[in-house]
């Protein structure tokens, strides 16, 4: 009896939504695939589908199986992978999507070394701050920060983030120095866009918690117009490290309450675990994690 055909008819199955959607893409008949099925079935003693004419729903043994069937099929595919492709290049597409300030100031070096490195494969990258849908859009691979929502998707820890408060030394110049968080409440903010609330909860080293509001004069849905807003002195700006470092590091901005942290999401590479991860995937994401792993090229010392 072949285990490996019946786990693979069965997660076909669910992921096509019925038998006959997994025979058209496992190239089968259908009364294959159900005799495979039914097969499995009567082998582990447990219904694993409820079926009817219109409908296919898992029960909670199926639920449990199709989540370990992943696992086992993404596994034995990435081996022969591996193997079959040990002595050759890289090689073949890698479709990308990422946010569009990290993407470029961040990933876009990494991602054109990794190119160089190896010729042979094709990078398609959508530098946007849009969520998309890996599957339905047909991406390997996305990188994403922050806290992560969907639970279906295999997440990859590649290093970590923080938010920091700035402004120009002119602001500073106009209204004073900064030296607690009630001389910046109702400041001047720049606001990023696709943000929700203009609040950002902090925690003191002590252990204290409260809330910096500020006061928005200006709303954008890009990270970088808001840091070169916030240069020109027309407010300040809250945003990830990466976004600003290089301007701290010059002197054109200046952290403000360094003490105060805002928030430390981190950068993920994520993918679908229906999706079998090939070598030249997986050899990027390795890339990634050893440039942007330990201390991180934005990392501020505060």
């Amino acid at each position: 009896m072949d285990r490996f055909t019946e786990a693979e008819m069965f997660v076909q199955t669910v992921e096509a939504g019925s038998i006959t959607g997994a025979a058209k893409a496992l190239s089968v008949d259908k009364s294959a695939v159900s005799r495979r099925l039914k097969a499995l079935e009567a082998r582990l003693g447990t219904t694993l589908m409820n079926r009817s004419t219109r409908t296919l729903s898992l029960t909670e043994a199926g639920r449990t199986y199709h989540t370990r069937a992943q696992e086992l099929l993404r596994a034995w595919r990435e081996m022969e992978d591996d193997a079959s492709g040990a002595d050759c290049a890289l090689a073949g597409p890698i479709r990308i999507a990422a946010p569009l300030s990290f993407g470029l100031s961040q990933l876009g070096p990494v991602l054109i070394d990794f190119q160089l490195d190896h010729a042979d494969i094709q990078l398609d990258v959508d530098f946007s701050d849009r969520k998309v849908d890996l599957v339905a859009e047909g991406f390997d691979l996305a990188v994403r920060i922050g806290r992560l929502d969907d639970s279906a998707l295999i997440a990859r820890k590649l290093g970590d983030v923080r938010i920091i408060c700035a402004a120009s030394p002119d602001w500073l110049a106009a209204h004073g120095p900064v030296r607690s968080i009630d001389e910046l409440n109702g400041a001047p903010g720049l606001l990023y866009g696709l943000r929700q609330g203009q609040g950002w909860a902090y925690r003191m080293p002590d252990g204290a918690t409260g809330m910096l509001q500020l006061d928005p004069v200006m709303r954008a849905g890009n990270g970088d117009f808001l840091r070169d807003a916030a240069i020109r002195g027309l407010g300040v700006v809250v945003e990830p490290d990466f976004i600003l470092c290089d301007a701290v590091r010059s002197g054109q901005l200046v952290v403000l309450l360094p003490d105060h942290v805002f928030e430390a999401p981190s950068v993920y590479a994520v993918w679908p675990p229906t999706r079998h991860l090939p070598r030249r995937v997986r050899a990027l994401v390795e890339r990634l994690s050893d440039r942007f792993g330990g201390r991180a090229p934005w990392s501020l010392d505060l």
